[in-house]
């Protein structure tokens, strides 16, 4: 039976994830993926999961608007233009769709994601 509402319990601890693989775009390191989707719409759109990265950094460039709660870890993005995020748990971030930097994971990161 499909849920009307799809839900994954204990997202901040769950261990039952996938292997996403290598990060692409290495600069430093060998970051590594795991994760879990919640929900993959029409187009992908919207997609939800939990993302779980391990330490180094690459560059990136968001597609779509993309909220993130991070639950676990330490990391810091900085943009193409200068701006540095620093995320911990309990942080929340807004990525708009195109925004471009680096991201240096320094804690394995465990993120609660929406793709809009």
């Amino acid at each position: 039976m499909t849920s009307s509402a799809p839900h994954l319990h204990q997202a901040s601890s769950r261990t039952d994830l996938l292997d996403w693989g290598a990060q692409p775009d290495a600069l430093e390191g060998a970051s590594h993926s795991t994760g879990r989707l919640v929900h993959k719409g029409p187009n992908n759109q919207p997609e939800s999961g939990i993302w779980v990265c391990t330490p180094g950094r690459w560059r990136l460039v968001i597609p779509r608007d993309e909220l993130c709660h991070f639950v676990a870890g330490r990391a810091t993005y900085r943009s193409d233009d200068g701006e540095v995020i620093e995320v911990s748990a309990a942080t929340v971030v807004m990525f708009p769709a195109g925004w471009a930097g680096e991201c240096t994971v320094h804690e394995t990161i465990r993120n609660i994601y929406m793709l809009a």
